[in-house]
Order: C-alpha cells, then sequence, then structure tokens
C-alpha cells in the first residue's frame, strides 16, 4: 500500500528541534489529542510523515475538530466518501518548510500534498494562500476564503515544521458548487443557460483562472442579458475563463493582456493595489477551486468589446454593453435557481471575513484510490 500523497495528518505535530515527529505529536498531546486519536491506528501514515523532509505540516487542534465535526454531514461524509479523508489530510501538508518568520502581509499561494485529481486539478498540488493578519498572526485560507490562524507555531521535527491550527482547512470545490455556496446565483444560473457542452468542458479542465461577474454586475445589464440565447451567453461567459494558467492576484502585471476559452483577449489594469480585467474591477479575490481559482468582478466581460477601458479615479465603472441598463427588480438568469440558506465571504468581497461550519466539498470526480486507512470510522465517533 502506498503512503506518498497520503494526507499526513500524522504529521501534526509538535516537537523540538530534531525531534521526531512522533515525538512531536505525544509532546502535543493535551492539545491534538483528537488528531493523535485519529493517528494511533494508522502508525504506518505516521512513519510516512516521519520519513517526509521539507514539508510544514498544518495540525488542527482539538477545538478545530470539534467544530468541522459540528457539522453533522461532515464525519458521516468522510466515512462513507472514499478516499476523502486521505485527500483532507494531505491538504494540511505544505511543500517546504515555512516557519512563522516566512509569512508577511503579502499573500503567498503554497502547494500541498493533495494531488489526487478527483479533489484537485492544479498542477504541482492544489494549494493554499497564506499571509499575516492584524500585524502578526498566520492565517490560512482555503475553500470559500475560509481562514485558519496558526494558535501554536514552529513546532519543529526532523523533516520540517508544524504549526497548530484553530480551524480545519476545506478544500476547494469545483465551479458550480463554489457558485452556489458564495450565493453568485446569476453567474450559476448563466451558466445553466449556456448549456451542457461548456459546463462538460469546464469540469474537464485543468489549471484555469475564471472572473464571475456579481449579482450586481448582471443586474446592471439586464435589459440585454435578459434577451441572450444560449449560444450567446455561453459565447459571453467563455471571454470569462483563461484556460492552462491558474493566474493568482499577486501574478496580475499591469498592461498585460491573457488569452480567453473564448478566443479574446482581456487586459488587466492594476493600480494602486486594485486589480482590473478590462473594464471591470475585482471585488473578491483568489476564491480557489478544484481546478484553479475564480474572482468575483464588478461587470460583465463582453468579447465584442475587448478595448472596453477602466475607470481607475472612480467607484464605478459604466458597463461593457453599449445601451445597457438596470432594470426593476431584475436579477437575470435566477429564474429558479436556488438561493443558498447560508453564504460565505467569497458573495460579499470580505475576503478576510471568518466562516464557520463550512461543509467539506463533495469530490470532483471518480476516486482511484481505496480507503487508505480506518480512521474514518474513529473520526465519525469522536
Amino acid at each position: 500500500m502506498l503512503f506518498k500523497n497520503l494526507l499526513p495528518a500524522a504529521a501534526f505535530v509538535t516537537g523540538a528541534t530534531a525531534a521526531s515527529l512522533s515525538d512531536v505529536l505525544a509532546s502535543q498531546n493535551s492539545t491534538l489529542s483528537t488528531l493523535n486519536s485519529l493517528l494511533a491506528s494508522n502508525p504506518d501514515i505516521v512513519k510516512t510523515l516521519s520519513d517526509a523532509s521539507d514539508i510544514t505540516l498544518l495540525a488542527p487542534s482539538n477545538d478545530a475538530l470539534s467544530k468541522f465535526l459540528s457539522n453533522p454531514s461532515n464525519a458521516a461524509t468522510v466515512v462513507s466518501q472514499t478516499g476523502l479523508l486521505d485527500a483532507l489530510l494531505s491538504y494540511h501538508v505544505l511543500n517546504g518548510t515555512l516557519y512563522a518568520s516566512n509569512f508577511t502581509n503579502s499573500s503567498i499561494f503554497v502547494p500541498t500534498w493533495l494531488s489526487n485529481s478527483s479533489y484537485a486539478n492544479v498542477t504541482g498540488g492544489q494549494v493554499v494562500e497564506a499571509s499575516l493578519t492584524n500585524g502578526s498572526n498566520v492565517t490560512f485560507w482555503s475553500a470559500l476564503k475560509q481562514n485558519s490562524t496558526v494558535s501554536q507555531a514552529n513546532l519543529n521535527f526532523t523533516g520540517g515544521t508544524l504549526h497548530i491550527i484553530d480551524t480545519v482547512l476545506s478544500i476547494p470545490g469545483d465551479l458550480n458548487s463554489t457558485l452556489v455556496a458564495s450565493n453568485l446565483t446569476s453567474a450559476d444560473g448563466a451558466l445553466q443557460k449556456a448549456g451542457s457542452d461548456l459546463t462538460s468542458k469546464l469540469a474537464g479542465l485543468h489549471n484555469v483562472t475564471v472572473f464571475v461577474p456579481s449579482n450586481s454586475a448582471f443586474s446592471d445589464i439586464a435589459n440585454i442579458a435578459g434577451n441572450w440565447t444560449s449560444n450567446q451567453v455561453a459565447d459571453i461567459l467563455n471571454y470569462h475563463i483563461i484556460d492552462g494558467t491558474v493566474d493568482y492576484s499577486t501574478l496580475f502585471k499591469n498592461n498585460t493582456q491573457a488569452a480567453t476559452l473564448g478566443g479574446g483577449n482581456v487586459t488587466f489594469t492594476v493600480d494602486n493595489g486594485t486589480i482590473f480585467v478590462d473594464s471591470a474591477r475585482i471585488i473578491e479575490k483568489d476564491v480557489l477551486l478544484s481546478n484553479g481559482v475564480l474572482h468575483v468582478i464588478d461587470g460583465v466581460l463582453n468579447p465584442k468589446n475587448t478595448t472596453a477601458k477602466p475607470n481607475t479615479s472612480g467607484s464605478t465603472d459604466a458597463p461593457a454593453f453599449s445601451g445597457a441598463s438596470a432594470a426593476s427588480n431584475s436579477v437575470p438568469f435566477t429564474s429558479g435557481v436556488p438561493t443558498p440558506t447560508t453564504t460565505v465571504p467569497a458573495a460579499t468581497g470580505v475576503s478576510s471575513s471568518k466562516s464557520t461550519g463550512l461543509a467539506i466539498p463533495i469530490q470532483t470526480g471518480a476516486v482511484g484510490y481505496a480507503a487508505l486507512f480506518g480512521g474514518a470510522a474513529i473520526l465519525a465517533n469522536l
């Protein structure tokens, strides 16, 4: 049985420099007893992590796992969905040894051990976003802008270092599930109207960057959008997708272009930290997807108006569609699209908000692994 890509949950340990991972885990039992219980019946996992080098382990505390399990569906889903526990654990193992002093106020996107294509289609492994918040708190962002803060840092062992975190990371989901959870109902409805050819194509893409107009952005062109055919909607949505590149916000450069799935080029403008795509501004950055990243924008892009320029001196931009206007109480494409009962920060443009009670995502494809250990049953009973 291979454990190379197994989620080093066991690696969630603490210790002094040169201590073994097992020693570190044992020394932190008062804080990590729930995690240690999960790992106790899986010594092979601990050995895999102990033999690894140059890694950073993010270890959920007892309180973090208790919060995770307070969502009734989480434990049940982990038990029933083969391979999910392995994926979840793998997402907590970072490539490279990163001490607290390595983080700054600027975000970095760190690859993890999560490379199982049933859950992640990002070259080099799914990432977590990391930066300092409030000046000194090391914080990680996972799916739907959920944040996890380090409560105890730099617990060193022979293969790297371990940080105890206050929230279990959440594996990013696919585009459709992320739109639903983020209350981006117009975009979700537009994707449905575009038809199965586009949704099937998107599901099979690796390494994508998607610009998603907010509900307000669609409302601003309601008089026009309401008359679009399915083919027109598909053409417009294709202009919002970059295939083959995962462009996190830190990678955008002023006055550069990128080819879209529809064939035309979008132009990026970076002005005093604000990023524009053609004439639309990014109002929520870096919402992670199973196959890339999503950025929420305040306007709908027009593939027939690729020269649209942003209004860098104002707070709003004119629609990229000539003659567009809002219709009274009209939000295009939302008829029949359910509104989620709860929303997450990605829907509001508040990237540092704390979200709680988020459910784990459903896998993106058929699982290729058998269950690698029986710890899921333990998790369900903790």
